[in-house]
């Protein structure tokens, strides 16, 4: 008898994935009144993504679920597991494994991080131009790191690359025969959104968010289309890497070439995730590219809130910023709908990655 069994037991969804890691604790959601009067709205909501995991990015959430998919296949189904400890021991049998990530920081510094708590080696790609504070963030992971003389994209290509027996690549974005992975990783940014939804009062109209290659974009845009109807999603990236836009514009997924040089290196991607450029072609209803100039103003001012975040992390404010008082305003604000009332979210998705940038911008306002 030859038989074929494709069953494999339910594997948990990513928030209660996430509540059985060492150190779980959902992140603060609030509201910053005087940012909001100068946007000209009724409400700023910001999750804060600056401390997750004891990490200071939001990305600690979509790699470690992603890296425990990835893993349970190599495993033939889910471990029984209660502590995080039993999973580290059901893993211990993949050993010598090496988990693989390009990054521009924040991911590449998670997945090192959840092979360390899992006893397992990691290999990170960086671009030559990452700031030092980042690279040295990664080693203090464990991480062995290979440093690619190009771009982001060079670093995706050459992860891809080192993949053998004893190698898997936990990538966020994706490519030909490279899809599953990356779906996890989006499926495990809806930890955020969950806990958003549960300690929001009423539910936001407008929601601005990063897009990068788009993955933490495509989580937002499945998220809310599924619960909450009809709000406005608004996607933002640099305007030195406006990969999205381009491709919204094109109808199809375009390359922006490098080199690729904004301040909020989290988003320095020339290519959208092909994964999640589906979800970003149907349900965003606007994209638009920022300078670094408002990037480093929208540190300044959640600063100003008591909120410390990198430049990545304050982009979607940057979003707003130039939705509400740059010099379309007028025009983007009738045709968004914003307006007194609007309630608006962003996702603060990093603290201080590069201490001696921050230091820089925020100490252009004193």
């Amino acid at each position: 008898m030859d038989i074929f069994y494709n069953i494999r037991r339910p594997i948990p969804a990513a928030l209660a994935f996430h509540r059985r890691m060492p150190g779980y604790a959902p992140t603060p959601l609030v509201d910053a009144p005087a940012l909001a009067a100068r946007l000209g709205i009724g409400r700023l909501s910001l999750k804060l993504e600056t401390n997750r995991f004891g990490l200071p990015s939001f990305k600690i959430l979509g790699a470690s679920y992603a890296a425990y998919r990835a893993l349970c296949i190599r495993l033939g189904g889910e471990p029984a597991w209660e502590s995080f400890d039993d999973l580290r021991a059901a893993v211990a049998r993949l050993r010598p494994l090496t988990l693989l990530a390009a990054t521009d920081g924040n991911h590449g510094r998670a997945v090192a991080r959840m092979a360390a708590l899992l006893g397992l080696r990691s290999r990170i790609f960086v671009p030559d131009d990452m700031a030092p504070a980042r690279m040295e963030a990664i080693v203090g992971e464990g991480a062995e790191l290979e440093i690619v003389h190009g771009s982001y994209d060079d670093a995706v290509a050459r992860s891809a690359a080192a993949v053998g027996p004893q190698a898997i690549v936990i990538s966020d974005t994706a490519w030909p025969g490279y899809a599953e992975t990356p779906r996890d990783v989006i499926a495990g940014y809806d930890t955020i959104l969950q806990e958003t939804g549960a300690t929001m009062s009423g539910r936001p109209d407008l929601v601005i968010v990063q897009m990068g290659v788009g993955a933490l974009a495509a989580a937002v845009i499945g998220h809310y289309r599924r619960h909450s109807g009809n709000l406005t999603i608004v996607g933002v990236e640099p305007d030195q890497t406006a990969c999205v836009l381009a491709s919204l514009r094109a109808g199809q997924i375009t390359e922006v070439p490098g080199p690729h040089r904004s301040i909020m290196v989290g988003l320095n991607c020339g290519l959208p995730s092909p994964v999640a450029w589906p979800t970003l072609h149907a349900g965003l209803d606007a994209a638009l590219a920022i300078p670094d100039d408002l990037a480093r103003d929208a540190v300044r001012a959640l600063a100003a809130e008591g909120v410390v975040a990198g430049e990545t992390g304050a982009a979607g404010v940057a979003g707003l910023l130039a939705l509400c008082t740059g010099d379309d305003a007028a025009d983007a604000r009738t045709r968004l709908g914003i307006g007194p009332h609007t309630h608006a979210l962003s996702i603060i998705t990093e603290g201080v990655t590069d201490p001696d940038m921050y230091a820089e911008i925020v100490g252009a306002q004193q």
